[in-house]
């Protein structure tokens, strides 16, 4: 079965797009920080037919987040698709007048390298394999900084440089890089069907080659 890695899973916007992936065949890696939280949506998401299983794990602590997805790909098969969307922590959007060098190095630490630590695990076999898909999820300030959202202002746009190179290296490869940005919270977003909208949208990302950025809505009706 193919797998998807979700880092960053929670029961939002990770349990949406691990029921879209597994409705496709998809087993599920989830990986954040708590196992016992991860334990409960595993066996959610295993009570409706699907093969889940949680991994815990802190992005800032690449020796945790590379152990966690050997785990998976050792467990359940080799990651085909991994999603990168772990959620700031609130410290990282204070005013540029209040970041410190070490909250700057913390939220690159958290965005930047914590991606660049996760895809060097999962790459080489998907270069074997000849397919897969590395997913990024992003605030509106990978797109436009903010002066009060200073942290994910720095971290954000050094992700997406990164992820843009791996689109274009990769593609030789077949392998998709694709950066989904939502520019608000997902309930204050008026889609219509909700979280499920945007779960749909990331299987679109790893289904359909295309441009490396998708804005979910337009930047200016975002309400970040």
């Amino acid at each position: 079965m193919p797998v998807i890695a979700i880092i960053g899973a929670g029961p939002g916007l990770g349990a949406a797009v691990a029921r879209r992936f597994g409705r496709e065949g998809f087993s599920i890696a989830l990986i954040s920080r708590n196992q016992s939280k991860l334990d409960v949506m595993a066996e959610e998401l295993t009570a409706g037919g699907l093969t889940a299983r949680g991994y815990a794990a802190d992005v800032l602590v690449p020796s945790e987040l590379e152990g966690a997805l050997a785990r998976a790909a050792a467990e359940l098969g080799s990651i085909t698709t991994l999603q990168y969307s772990p959620l700031p922590s609130r410290e990282y959007l204070k005013p540029v007048l209040e970041m410190s060098p070490e909250l700057a190095m913390e939220a690159l630490r958290f965005s930047a390298l914590g991606l660049v630590h996760a895809v060097r695990t999962v790459l080489p076999a998907m270069r074997q394999a000849g397919s897969g898909s590395v997913i990024l999820i992003n605030g509106g300030t990978s797109v436009k900084a903010r002066a009060d959202f200073a942290g994910t202002s720095l971290a954000f746009p050094a992700e997406s440089a990164y992820g843009e190179m791996l689109h274009d290296a990769l593609e030789v490869d077949s392998i998709r890089v694709a950066q989904l940005v939502i520019p608000g919270g997902i309930p204050k977003l008026q889609l219509p069907n909700g979280i499920d909208d945007v779960a749909d949208r990331i299987w679109s990302l790893h289904a359909v080659a295309g441009p490396f950025r998708t804005m979910l809505i337009p930047l200016e009706d975002g309400r970040e």
